[in-house]
């Protein structure tokens, strides 16, 4: 059973930097490719990013956060982080991570499909 815990939020100021964590248990992570996603007051859970599993780690990013999040993973520590700089009271959301699928040829991970596996999420709360 596909089990995550995130972590990592808080509130912070606009402009403001976040690092959350995605921990995933009762099974490895090294062979599956593995997406971030969120959840506003209000709104429909939406795709952030996601990261390929190999040594090429290929990334994708919805185009509201390009440029300021960056996401990662050690597969030592079966863990994917989200970096997050710069960010902005619309970022405020639950987040949450799961195995998404990896698109056939090219090996990229998408966030379609995600794999229907949610933790409690974090809490991100960007406000002065």
């Amino acid at each position: 059973q596909l089990q995550f815990v995130e972590s990592g939020g808080g509130l912070v100021q606009p402009g403001g930097s976040l690092r959350l964590s995605c921990t995933a248990s009762g099974f490895t992570l090294d062979y599956s490719a593995v997406g971030w996603f969120r959840q506003a007051p209000g709104k429909e859970r939406e795709g952030v990013s996601c990261i390929s599993p190999n040594d090429d780690s290929t990334t994708y990013y919805t185009d509201s956060v390009k440029g300021r999040f960056t996401i990662s993973r050690d597969d030592s520590k079966n863990t994917v982080y989200l970096q997050m700089h710069s960010l902005k009271p619309e970022d405020t959301a639950v987040y949450y991570c799961t195995v998404v699928p990896i698109t056939t040829g090219q090996g990229m991970c998408t966030l379609d499909d995600p794999v229907e596996s949610w933790g409690q999420g974090t809490q991100v709360t960007v406000a002065s």
